[in-house]
């Protein structure tokens, strides 16, 4: 038999395609699940049972998420990297490691073939591809879900008619979970007016009370909550995580261009990736100068979109890690937040490298480091070529 490595997560697609590669193609398939942060241990035990109900080879677990920080979401985060100025990458950060992992394991066991869930409509066919072709250019790539043109009605049908068990009714959406946030894709996110109902959401609202907590940066990185230092900043992620997600923060729908260039909607929640892009900008915004700011957004811009298009691979985007990770230096201190039911708010930072020290003046009011006529003569320099422009081109009377 050959042998196929599955990228499986659990979830309906993945689980359909475990199922018809070994029965209907005959494929010996080794079932790999590539951990980013968002699986829970008892989640885990269960998706391994079903791995082996349905007849595979081997299952294997592999956890990568302080990898998946080391080389993906810090730079995300020095970025203040959001989507259309609204997503945190929660899916396509994560499937690039995912994609990177999966092809070095392909290589490890010396399968012929690799396998996805992913559909023919979406941006994750061409990210796995992508990677696929780069790292394993030889490998027959197979996916099923894509080349059958399934509906999620189909795959229930003969995931039903086979005996498998599982939640279908919440098999009708499509979720990923990972430490930067989980999407949730439905019957709703297909149409351009409906919301997702509040059942969909993977974490239901249980605080009211609002509560502040300190979040403490060292170089761009979280790594402190309310004092308490953590020794990797995956763990402080998935502390404000447990905190927050419980508010109901961090919940949108995102409306995108796909990379195959369609439109696209789906819904994600992401309380600690929005809480700390958002912090991590408001202590940049004081601690770097004005140029800084303006060519890390440029740069920024450029790098979360190839990212999210399956680029990573590209040699530029290490370029664009080094001026990012450079540009984090100064990047340190406190940020005060207040979480409240399906919202938050930035209250202030702290740092000894804030550049708002009142010692050179306060905006508004005095300043100490120049005179009025200082003032006078800048302005009238700054303002003199446009000056110039209009005195030349007057309108003729």
């Amino acid at each position: 038999m050959k042998k196929v490595v599955l990228a499986y997560s659990g979830g309906l697609d993945t689980t359909y395609c475990a199922l018809y590669l070994s029965k209907e193609l005959g494929y010996e398939v080794h079932a790999v699940l590539i951990n980013t942060g968002g699986f829970e241990k008892e989640e885990l035990e269960t998706i391994e049972n079903r791995a082996h109900s349905l007849g595979i080879a081997s299952f294997q677990i592999l956890d990568v998420t302080k990898t998946y920080y080391q080389e993906v979401l810090k730079f995300l985060v020095f970025g203040n990297v959001l989507k259309n100025q609204t997503y945190p990458l929660s899916v396509s950060a994560e499937r690039i490691l995912q994609a990177k992992t999966l092809a070095e394991y392909v290589k490890n066991i010396g399968a012929k073939s690799v396998a996805h869930g992913s559909t023919g409509a979406g941006n994750d066919q061409v990210r796995f591809d992508m990677i696929f072709q780069t790292i394993i250019p030889d490998i027959e790539i197979i996916t099923p879900i894509r080349d059958l043109k399934l509906s999620r009605e189909q795959e229930i049908d003969y995931l039903k008619a086979h005996g498998v068990s599982m939640n279908f009714e919440r098999a009708a959406y499509s979720i990923n979970k990972g430490i930067w946030g989980t999407s949730v894709g439905g019957k709703e996110t297909l149409t351009s007016s409906q919301t997702l109902p509040e059942s969909a959401w993977p974490t239901q609202v249980t605080k009211q009370d609002s509560e502040a907590i300190n979040l403490g940066f060292e170089k761009g990185e979280l790594v402190s909550i309310n004092d308490e230092k953590f020794e990797h900043p995956v763990q402080a992620i998935q502390k404000l995580q447990e905190i927050a997600a419980p508010y109901g923060i961090g919940r949108d729908i995102h409306v995108g261009d796909t990379i195959i260039g369609i439109k696209g909607r789906v819904g994600f929640e992401a309380a600690a990736a929005i809480i700390i892009i958002k912090a991590h900008q408001l202590l940049e915004k004081h601690t770097l100068t004005k140029w800084q700011s303006y060519w890390k957004n440029q740069i920024a811009e450029f790098y979360g979109n190839h990212l999210h298009e399956g680029h990573y691979l590209d040699p530029v985007m290490r370029n664009l890690e080094a001026f990012l990770t450079d540009t984090q230096t100064q990047v340190s201190g406190n940020v005060t937040v207040s979480l409240h039911p399906y919202r938050f708010q930035l209250v202030g930072i702290e740092s000894k490298h804030d550049l708002m020290a009142s010692k050179f003046g306060s905006y508004g009011e005095m300043n100490k480091g120049y005179t009025a006529e200082d003032v006078k003569g800048f302005t009238r320099i700054l303002g003199n070529q446009t000056a110039i422009f209009h005195q030349v081109n007057q309108p003729e009377s």
